[in-house]
């Protein structure tokens, strides 16, 4: 595997050491999933659990697009791939998805939330709200989200990656 990740800047201020540890854990799940199969990124962990790396990429594109684009920028963006009715779809995947669509859809979401969190400062509120909570966020509060969201998802995928080839590290 050999996505470079760098640590932000021990010294680094306050917004650029969020944007670099939210960076960093992006690039962790890259490099998690990193030269591997289509067949093998679908690998369940372990049964009866459906949970497999792609599934975790797609679920992150969803989280990505829902955090800064429908609740911080109060955009229209429906989800991608779960749904009201089926919220743990995102995790499901079938033979007919594919990691190049995964991985660019999961990008294209990661740009997106680069450009909505840009306009906004730290201590601004969301202009959109939590469809479960009606709160507003401020953006620091979604990247510290993001962050757990995202280094959570990577222990996950640490124990998939090491179930299909051995692959281990931080």
């Amino acid at each position: 595997m050999t996505t470079a990740r760098e640590e932000p800047a021990t010294t680094a201020d306050e917004r650029s050491m969020l944007e670099g540890w939210l960076d960093y854990h992006r690039k962790t799940l890259a490099w998690k999933c990193e030269g591997l199969t289509d067949a093998q990124l679908r690998t369940a962990a372990v049964e009866p659990s459906t949970l497999s790396l792609m599934g975790l990429v797609r679920h992150m594109a969803d989280v990505e697009r829902s955090w800064f684009r429908t609740v911080l920028a109060d955009e229209d963006a429906e989800p991608l791939f779960f749904t009201e009715e089926d919220p743990d779809r995102d995790f499901r995947v079938t033979e007919t998805d594919t990691w190049r669509e995964i991985h660019s859809t999961w990008q294209e979401e990661i740009e997106a939330a680069r450009h909505q969190a840009a306009r906004f400062g730290l201590d601004d509120l969301s202009k959109g709200r939590s469809r479960r909570t009606g709160k507003q966020f401020n953006l620091r509060w979604i990247y510290t989200h993001m962050i757990e969201e995202y280094a959570r998802h990577n222990g996950h995928a640490d124990l998939i990656r090491e179930r299909i080839d051995g692959a281990t590290g931080d």
